[in-house]
């Protein structure tokens, strides 16, 4: 696409933001950085790039003299589409897309797309893994933290991009259009941004909006609201179940996952062979090895990546063992729905620690899934009292409050026993104590091995 000469503001100065300026500016566009925030230290923005003069910078109002003869707004993923400025920007008649429909416009290699409330980072890595082990370039990009606008120097015809998207990122697509798309499970979370479940729904599923019937979207059976809102999807459909079996599609049997193709039944891996915990990562594992047979790569390869792939940072990763105590970090559960995955993970009696931000979020779904299993929940941050609340609704009374998450820690150890378990997995997002989940679970990691044995 031609950007030469055009005039973009991109709207937001974090990773994205930069990435998206600096391939604008390699397309010979000319750009206004903007940013809300009237406090930022505009010489420290600059510094991200070659020289001063290559962007113009503003912040604090988006005045009409700032979006004069604009051209294209691109936008953050942490900027709201219903923000005042993105309506404003809308109102005056500017296009605004987001940093992925960018970059997805400037790559003309094959897009593999995946989204879901949960497992989109583990799904996304694993993927990325399978298909670098076909050679060739691969970019794994995304919400897992690496903005996709500043890999288009290492696409090309034959390259391949792997891109974890969240619904944030969604929000402000336009021409979209991946080969392969995956959507592996729909359950309440961000609805302070989406405002209602029907929005984040759709948010959702328009990933699948401008595939073909030459294309492929992978679909979880096991999700009843994915299962409602096929109908309008154009790309062929490729289901993949833990709990059924699939004519046509990948399922779980035993202890054995299958695809089922063309009357053929082929064994694709046993789950005991696998490094990582779960039915929902059996899930993740299917969605990829799915994603990756769409596009032609070997069982053979996806066999041997899915034997040899590890758990991704802050989704149920152990940590160490003290005192015969397990510690594991799911500080990637952000939301309800995810943290249930962790524990269901776990196999032992096991110190919770939950709490965070407050996302609007219900809790006792996840205080059921207990199951037994906690003897103790540990809770910090803005929902303690709500997540407390929910927890004697559901008769659940063994939880304790703690002011920080090394106090938790330190009553976790405390109340463990020898085969025990310590897990981190708050239910709810980072923000107001740390600035975001890997941050949260470094710290974590760093006051567990601070423990004395």
């Amino acid at each position: 696409m031609d950007f030469k000469g055009e005039k973009v503001l991109v709207f937001g100065t974090g990773l994205s933001g930069i990435s998206a300026a600096k391939l604008l500016i390699k397309e010979g566009a000319e750009v206004l950085l903007f940013d809300g925030n009237e406090e930022l230290d505009c010489s420290r923005i600059l510094e991200n790039f070659d020289e001063w003069n290559e962007v113009r910078i503003s912040v604090g109002e988006l005045s009409e003299d700032v979006t004069k003869g604009i051209d294209l707004a691109i936008i953050s993923p942490g900027v709201p589409i219903d923000c005042p400025d993105v309506m404003t920007l809308r109102a005056r008649g500017i296009p605004v897309w987001g940093e992925v429909e960018l970059a997805a416009r400037c790559d003309q290699g094959l897009l593999l797309a995946i989204t879901g409330t949960n497992g989109k980072t583990t799904t996304t890595s694993l993927l990325g893994e399978i298909m670098k082990s076909c050679g060739g370039q691969v970019n794994t990009v995304g919400n897992i933290g690496i903005p996709y606008s500043g890999t288009i120097d290492n696409t090309g015809e034959d390259s391949i991009t792997v891109a974890e998207i969240s619904s944030f990122q969604l929000e402000s697509i336009d021409e979209f259009h991946p080969k392969v798309s995956a959507v592996l499970n729909i359950t309440p979370d961000h609805l302070n941004r989406h405002h209602t479940m029907e929005c984040y729904i759709a948010t959702k599923m328009s990933i699948t909006r401008n595939q073909t019937e030459e294309d492929f979207c992978v679909l979880n059976y096991e999700d009843e609201i994915i299962r409602e809102h096929t109908d309008g999807i154009k790309a062929k459909l490729v289901w993949f179940s833990s709990l059924h079996t699939l004519d046509e599609g990948l399922y779980l049997d035993g202890t054995e996952i299958i695809c089922s193709h063309d009357g053929i039944k082929e064994k694709v891996i046993d789950i005991d062979e696998l490094n990582i915990l779960g039915r929902h990562n059996h899930e993740n594992v299917m969605a990829a090895a799915a994603m990756a047979l769409c596009v032609g790569v070997p069982m053979e390869n996806i066999r041997k990546v899915l034997r040899e792939f590890k758990a991704v940072e802050h989704r149920i990763e152990f940590v160490t063992e003290k005192r015969g105590v397990r510690f594991y970090n799911d500080s990637k559960g952000t939301n309800p729905d995810a943290a249930i995955k962790g524990i269901q993970a776990m196999d032992r009696p096991t110190c919770l620690i939950g709490g965070g931000y407050d996302k609007d979020s219900e809790y006792t779904e996840w205080i059921k899934s207990f199951d037994g299993k906690v003897k103790l929940l540990v809770l910090i941050g803005q929902t303690r009292e709500k997540i407390a609340a929910d927890a004697e609704k559901c008769g659940f009374k063994d939880y304790v409050f703690a002011d920080d998450l090394r106090e938790a820690v330190d009553i976790c150890y405390e109340n463990a026993q020898n085969g025990d378990a310590v897990l981190l997995s708050p239910a709810c997002a980072s923000w107001g104590m740390f600035p975001n989940y890997e941050v949260r679970g470094k710290m974590f990691k760093e006051m567990v091995n601070a423990l004395e044995e």
